[in-house]
């Protein structure tokens, strides 16, 4: 069963590769959508695949990509219509 979801990450996650890093797990774990760095410091990502791999995904965003980034809190809410999406990016501002 799909499942959609929108995160906002807060913490230490802006300038540590994290938009990469979500990219990455994101192609892992066979999701798509999208990621940007908001500018009140935190990530906005919109997600999109199996509940499975969601939960998958979900759970390495929480670990972050390295010592030098640091999540302190992510905030997850589902979104009840489809996300349109074939592939997930990173957003640029």
């Amino acid at each position: 069963m799909k499942k959609h979801v929108h995160m906002i990450v807060d913490g230490r996650v802006q300038g540590v590769g994290f938009r990469h890093y979500t990219q990455l797990k994101a192609m892992e774990c066979s999701i798509n959508g999208w990621v940007r760095n908001r500018d009140d410091q935190k990530v906005e990502i919109d997600a999109e695949g199996e509940e499975k791999n969601i939960e998958k995904f979900i759970e390495e965003i929480k670990k972050g990509p390295s010592p030098f980034a640091s999540v302190s809190n992510v905030e997850v809410k589902t979104v009840n219509t489809p996300s349109h999406t074939h592939s997930f990016r990173v957003k640029y501002s």
